[in-house]
């Protein structure tokens, strides 16, 4: 308390003190050499008042050096600064305004150093979004114009072949469109454009339709699923159809890269404050240099352990999965350990937004 009463007492923490004591250090001092000095005249002036006015001038200008030092660092500081080194740090040695004003500098350069850097991200993210939509969107289109070119040359032996190239060209383009939707929808919610329509729904009976819709292509992928589902509804607000999307990522890409034949578990178990979808399979393990990047955009760990009964997507379907769900306030998590995958969702009871 004793040291709180000093430190404003004596200005620390308040340039204004800290003149006001400096001036009347000076005066005092001043007035101690004048009455000091010998009786006389100069120019003919007291000596007196010429000797006060020369100690109160000396006296002011040592007493306030540290202070014009330090406002030169700020000067200086915020030249180096506006030159473009946002890294530079102004030394934050004082406790009054002038320290303040120092921090906050600091805190200038700081947030602007964030923001330059953010925009730099945003920038590098672009550019890869544009390289990884031409990379994704090249084969396809390249297999289309092949393959028409070779119907305009007429360059088929038969019927059959002649059907084969029009089925060809046909699957090429839905891949196509597939991937400009994706593209399309994960722009859509990492730009805040997409609103979600809010219903109650029975989250069990959606999740058992997706699973009895699966199960042909699940067939075709030597994979079979084994629901741990429970059998009383389980009513949960949220926008069924980015939900149904955002799950049935999770088990598109658990059919891909499921070990053939493959096991898919997927759980849905409640909590009090909201629900976990879970979905599990068995696979070829990763690194943790994979696993970190799995959720970005156009990231694929491995394209070869993609199963032949499901087309490779762009790279698109978990980073989408992870939109979704943090748009319903939620989030979405791996567990990994020697090729053992566990994806789950947790969701709230109400969506936040």
């Amino acid at each position: 308390m004793k040291n709180n009463v000093w430190a404003v007492l004596s200005g620390r923490h308040s340039i204004r003190l800290q003149m006001v004591w400096t001036f009347v250090a000076c005066i005092l001092l001043a007035s101690i050499v004048s009455i000091s000095v010998p009786i006389g005249m100069l120019f003919d002036i007291p000596v007196s008042i010429l000797a006060f006015l020369a100690t109160f001038a000396v006296a002011f200008i040592l007493l306030t050096r540290r202070t014009i030092r330090y406002m030169q660092k700020l000067s200086e500081g915020l030249t180096v600064i506006s030159g473009g080194n946002l890294q530079y740090r102004i030394p934050v040695v004082r406790r009054d305004e002038l320290g303040a004003i120092a921090g906050h500098i600091n805190a200038m350069a700081e947030k602007l150093e964030s923001l330059i850097e953010k925009e730099r991200q945003v920038e590098k993210s672009k550019m890869e979004l544009i390289t990884g939509v031409s990379h994704d969107l090249r084969t396809p289109l390249t297999s289309i114009i092949g393959y028409l070119g070779l119907l305009q040359e007429k360059a088929y032996r038969d019927d059959t072949e002649y059907e084969r190239f029009i089925g060809n060209t046909h699957n090429k383009a839905k891949q196509l469109k597939t991937l400009i939707d994706q593209l399309f929808e994960y722009t859509r919610l990492t730009q805040g454009e997409a609103e979600l329509e809010l219903h109650t729904i029975d989250l069990r009976e959606m999740l058992d339709q997706m699973l009895v819709e699966l199960q042909p292509l699940a067939l075709d992928s030597d994979v079979v699923f084994e629901a741990r589902i429970p059998e009383s509804p389980l009513f949960i607000r949220l926008d069924g159809e980015k939900m149904r999307r955002a799950i049935d990522n999770l088990l598109m890409n658990a059919m891909k890269f499921s070990v053939k034949p493959g096991l898919v578990v997927v759980a849905l178990t409640a909590q009090d404050r909201g629900v976990t979808i879970a979905v599990e399979n068995e696979g070829a393990a990763i690194t943790k240099e994979q696993e970190a990047h799995l959720f970005e955009r156009f990231y694929k760990a491995d394209d070869s352990r993609t199963g032949q009964a499901i087309e490779a997507g762009a790279g698109l379907g978990l980073a989408i999965t992870q939109s979704i769900v943090r748009h319903h306030g939620g989030s979405v998590t791996l567990d990994h350990d020697a090729g053992r995958f566990r994806f789950a969702i947790e969701l709230p009871r109400e969506a936040s937004r």
